[in-house]
Parts: structure tokens; sequence; C-alpha cells
């Protein structure tokens, strides 16, 4: 029986206008971390985000992996905040489904490789927090434990005390298809930007989340 949802937060429920990811890293991160002396390319840190490194891969330059993406989290913060004073971040259109969904009496979770106040921020921003029972970002005690590991995934599915089968993963990457998957989840990929092979529902929107939710048992 279906009792709880976990969610993914950045462009599952939320956007970031004229976002890129390698500008955001030139312009904004590396002029924070060469104030702590520390010199890392961009190539480098795209693959410690994407996994093919783990976030520690950072020690072998003498840096200290958990102050690394404590400084990048600090600027992640700060540029939420400037596009969130510019309009530049919007909920999608859907996210009232969030209040249906929660009507229904299910378990509502977020889960977010972004820092706990990058995820908070976001959520407050558009009155999101309300809705979930618990918001797990990443964890400096397990910083390789972002998806695609499950652990933030089984965070969640403990602290809202239920069982891999109970819950549905839903997410719009390929670390929320892995991470749900590992944690013994069913998975909802939402195809905002296309579909990701593996997951066990394909849905548009978060409208049709719900419809696909009243025909489980």
């Amino acid at each position: 029986m279906l009792r709880g949802l976990i969610f993914d937060v950045d462009e599952t429920l939320v956007y970031y206008e004229g976002y890129d990811h390698r500008e955001w890293y030139e312009r904004w991160v590396m002029p924070a971390l060469r104030e702590h002396g520390i010199e890392l390319d961009y190539e480098t840190y795209r693959k410690t985000v994407t996994g093919e490194l783990p976030r520690s891969y950072v020690e072998r330059f003498g840096v200290d992996h958990v102050e690394f993406w404590k400084i990048v989290d600090g600027v992640n913060l700060q540029y939420r905040r400037w596009m969130a004073e510019r309009g530049k971040i919007r909920p999608f259109s859907d996210v009232g489904a969030l209040e249906e969904l929660k009507a229904m009496g299910l378990k509502l979770a977020a889960v977010s490789n972004a820092s706990q106040e990058c995820t908070e921020f976001v959520l407050n921003l558009f009155d999101l927090r309300k809705y979930f029972e618990v918001v797990y970002g990443k964890d400096y005690s397990n910083l390789d434990g972002v998806k695609p590991s499950p652990y933030l995934v089984e965070k969640a599915l403990n602290a809202l005390g239920l069982e891999p089968e109970e819950a549905l993963m839903i997410g719009d990457s390929h670390h929320d298809v892995l991470a749900g998957k590992r944690a013994g989840m069913k998975v909802v990929n939402v195809t905002r930007f296309g579909e990701i092979e593996g997951a066990d529902y394909y849905v548009e929107n978060l409208r049709e989340l719900v419809e696909l939710v009243r025909k489980m048992p």
C-alpha cells in the first residue's frame, strides 16, 4: 500500500531561470575558493557533482572536503538569494499538487543534493516547506551519501517510518532514479526535461502524478 512520497526539489518542484552550471561555478564559486587558496577547475568540480568522482576527491589537492563543500554551499545560498531577489527562481505551475497529495493522507519528504540551508531556502520561498514532514539536504557527515547514493532517501524513509515498498521516489534526473532504485523503491520520473531510463513510471507533470497515485492501491 502506498503511504508516502519522496521528492527531489530542484528541477522537480522549482527551476532557475537562465541558470548555467559552468557560468555559476566560474563566476560565483571559483572566486570564493581562491580566497581560501583553493584552485579547482570546472571539469574536476563537475565530475564530483555527476558522481564520476567522489565528493571527497578534493582531498587529493590538500583541501579538507567538508570545508570545501561548506564554501561551495555558502556561495550557492548567496546565489539563490541573488536569483530570488530578481525573480529568477520559479515554482513549476503544478506544485499545487503537493496540497492534493498531502490531503490524500500521504507522508511527504524532500531530499536534495544541495545543502540543508539552500533546500529549505527555496522551499520556504514559495511556502512549500509546510507540505513536507522532513527535508534533507546533503549531510556533511557523509558527503558521498548524496544522490545517486540511496543514503538521503533511506534517511527520509526512516524518518517517515516507511518501508521502501510503501513509498515512491519522485524526481527529474538520473541521480533520482538511481537513488530510489538503490533504496529498493519504485521511481516516478517527471519528464519535464525528457525521460530518464530505468524509472517505473513516467509523468509529464505533478498533476499526472496525482492521477497516477489515485489509481494505486
